[in-house]
């Protein structure tokens, strides 16, 4: 190990469906923030945990930070904000195909309270011309002081190894906080309600929209028989979401359970026989109790 060894914790900000999980998940090396193409795939603090013999970087990915429209929407944008006083960095990152948006000024305003260096991570740079990205960069510079400028490819991992090393420069001398393995901080339970839930956004596509959530009912690990039960209820709005999901003969939900499974097993290392409910909770997203029943809230909120 270095003489300095350095650690820190860096949020990962942006509107929605701009590569935050891609870019976690690719520094990872492994899948622990589930991805899709919707906005709004991430609705939890995902803790990433990227260790060398050097450095030890805690990352957190928020949810995209958007005007709300539902309850769960204000609670999602509220964690997100509340990250930006918790850490070393923040990585604002940009899709750089799409350009500049008003969400990102919404975002920039918030950053302008924060005390943690702000890092410009302008992604999907494989999407556009390298004449384009200059102009782009220069319209971003104009509306806040960014430490540093780092343009990226997160799904081809271009210039990420880049970006590490620009991270690093920036974080305190501190300590181990988690083991040299441990690439996450969350539970199997949730990992995997998680895999459950991308995907039904993958394979639904806009048929059902992000008015889901999975809860694992049970997660027992038997090993006498070298397996893992799980149980998990997928949580729909509406009967036609439900009827969706489930499919023709059960298709759908056959083909949803047999995907999550083989991610699951890949994930924990042993044989998995998930069994998987619907049920239908008419607007759960706008409910208090619900949010803290799932999850999104903290009970003693």
């Amino acid at each position: 190990m270095s003489e300095s060894f350095k650690s820190g914790f860096a949020a990962i900000i942006g509107r929605p469906n701009v590569g935050k999980s891609t870019l976690l998940n690719h520094i990872l090396g492994q899948k622990i923030a589930i991805m899709s193409d919707k906005a709004q795939t991430t609705r939890n603090k995902i803790h990433g945990i990227y260790t060398t013999d050097e450095e030890q970087v805690i990352f957190i990915d928020t949810p995209g930070i958007h005007k709300p429209k539902h309850r769960l929407g204000e609670v999602m944008t509220a964690m997100a904000l509340a990250t930006l006083n918790e850490v070393d960095l923040i990585l604002f990152i940009i899709d750089a195909e799409k350009g500049y948006g008003r969400g990102d000024q919404f975002i920039i305003d918030f950053l302008e309270k924060a005390d943690s260096p702000v890092f410009l991570v302008v992604n999907k740079i494989d999407k556009v011309h390298p004449d384009d990205l200059l102009p782009l960069i220069g319209r971003y510079r104009q509306l806040y002081d960014f430490a540093e400028i780092v343009p990226v490819s997160a799904l081809l991992g271009q210039n990420t190894g880049t970006l590490m090393k620009q991270i690093r420069g920036y974080l305190p001398d501190g300590p181990k906080y988690y083991p040299d393995d441990q690439v996450t901080d969350h539970p199997e339970r949730f990992i995997a309600s998680e895999l459950i839930r991308e995907k039904i956004l993958q394979l639904t596509r806009d048929e059902v929209p992000h008015s889901i959530a999975v809860i694992i009912e049970q997660m027992k690990h038997d090993k006498e028989r070298g397996i893992v039960d799980i149980q998990a209820t997928i949580i729909v709005e509406r009967p036609s979401q439900k009827g969706i999901i489930i499919g023709k003969a059960g298709s759908m939900l056959k083909k949803i359970g047999t995907l999550a499974r083989k991610e699951i097993e890949a994930l924990i290392g042993s044989k998995v026989f998930l069994e998987l409910w619907v049920k239908v909770d008419k607007d759960w997203r706008d409910k208090e109790e619900e949010l803290k029943n799932f999850g999104y809230i903290s009970q003693e909120e």
